[in-house]
């Protein structure tokens, strides 16, 4: 049995209360690590805030997390004790269809991902007390220790450091996939990436590598829309209705070839205004988690129709994490990519609702927990 510190959800609309809770020892399959950095993603927001009600609490949130191993169980291959790891939301066995066919990102594991039990046995192996303790997508890593299958993790070189290897496993990742692989940006393209927070500022990263001509990055928070110019954008917009009005100058009336939706929130009344900043023959992925009830949204289906429009989802920027987790270090080694300049500030666990008022209050890009 293993002690550890983590920071627990009782319920939504509740601060995280910081307790002691009892974790197994890996069992087959399984891998204990030591967190070293967690980056405070608006995703877990979604718990807090009621928009993602989760199956069970309390809940340990937290899945942008990177860490050293302690221990692992039989059977487990691919690290071994003193190895660094990100942890990966989306977990990948290897095995499934999907995995099978090169897209891992959506790993049929996944459909496990809010259930109480362990992925690899479905055992409780999380406890506070005598109640049962869920993980946010089987991760939780507001904890100082965590147990995982080894499914979500990934081994990384030692060299990178650990808040670096944390942004990587979600926001990095899934910002830049955004714009790089489902968005396709191409050199000489016009790209808006509309919510400049931690995922948006890495789809504009990834627009910038791809050689788009025009950045456009939209959002209310002055401090973001600086961030936005200083990580590659070549223009900034207070509000979507500002960027199709001034886009459209800056294009010949041609607009944006990709649009890459970022919000904090994603809204069926947001998806509109962002295809009428798409292109004719352009592209627009929305990226943004929506509230689970959000079932309608409001679309001009003649327009997208008649202009040839694509609409696409993604998840983890479309790619692998086993694939896209080294070459995004790569990237980052050659100065090409920015990692460290992501984080704003960084918090101690105890910190951990601090950081997120200063996510919602727009004073942070990225904040990092450091243990």
């Amino acid at each position: 049995m293993v002690s550890t510190r983590a920071a627990l959800l009782f319920g939504p609309g509740q601060d995280y209360k910081i307790e002691t809770i009892e974790l197994d020892e890996p069992r087959a399959g399984e891998v204990l690590i030591q967190l070293r950095a967690t980056g405070l993603c608006h995703s877990d927001e979604h718990a807090r805030t009621g928009d993602m009600p989760m199956p069970h609490y309390p809940v340990v949130c937290g899945h942008e997390g990177a860490g050293e191993v302690v221990a692992v169980g039989e059977g487990v291959t691919s690290v071994a004790p003193g190895d660094h790891v990100a942890m990966s939301f989306v977990p990948s066995c290897g095995q499934c269809q999907p995995c099978r066919s090169g897209r891992a990102y959506l790993c049929d594991v996944g459909a496990k991902l809010f259930d109480l039990g362990m992925i690899t046995d479905g055992r409780v192996a999380h406890r506070y007390g005598d109640t049962p303790v869920a993980r946010y997508t089987q991760l939780g890593a507001f904890a100082e220790y965590q147990l995982l299958a080894e499914s979500s993790v990934i081994k990384v070189d030692p060299d990178i450091p650990w808040t670096a290897v944390a942004l990587v496993s979600c926001g990095v990742a899934t910002g830049f996939g955004s714009a790089v692989n489902r968005g396709e940006v191409r050199p000489g393209d016009t790209v808006a990436v509309l919510g400049v927070g931690g995922i948006g500022i890495n789809a504009v990263q990834g627009a910038k590598i791809a050689g788009a001509a025009k950045i456009i990055g939209v959002d209310p928070v002055a401090f973001k829309r600086e961030q936005a110019l200083r990580f590659g954008a070549t223009h900034t917009f207070s509000s979507v209705d500002e960027a199709i009005a001034g886009v459209g100058p800056l294009t010949g009336g041609a607009m944006c070839d990709v649009v890459i939706c970022t919000f904090g929130v994603m809204l069926g009344s947001l998806l509109e205004p962002a295809l009428t900043l798409t292109t004719k023959g352009g592209t627009c992925v929305v990226t943004s988690v929506a509230p689970m009830a959000q079932g309608q949204v409001d679309m001009n289906l003649f327009m997208m129709a008649m202009m040839n429009k694509q609409l696409r989802g993604t998840v983890y920027g479309s790619v692998s994490p086993r694939v896209q987790i080294p070459k995004l270090f790569d990237l980052y080694r050659a100065g090409i990519l920015k990692l460290d300049e992501l984080i704003t500030k960084t918090y101690t666990l105890d910190q951990v609702n601090e950081g997120y008022a200063d996510l919602e209050a727009g004073r942070i890009l990225r904040g990092a927990l450091v243990f």
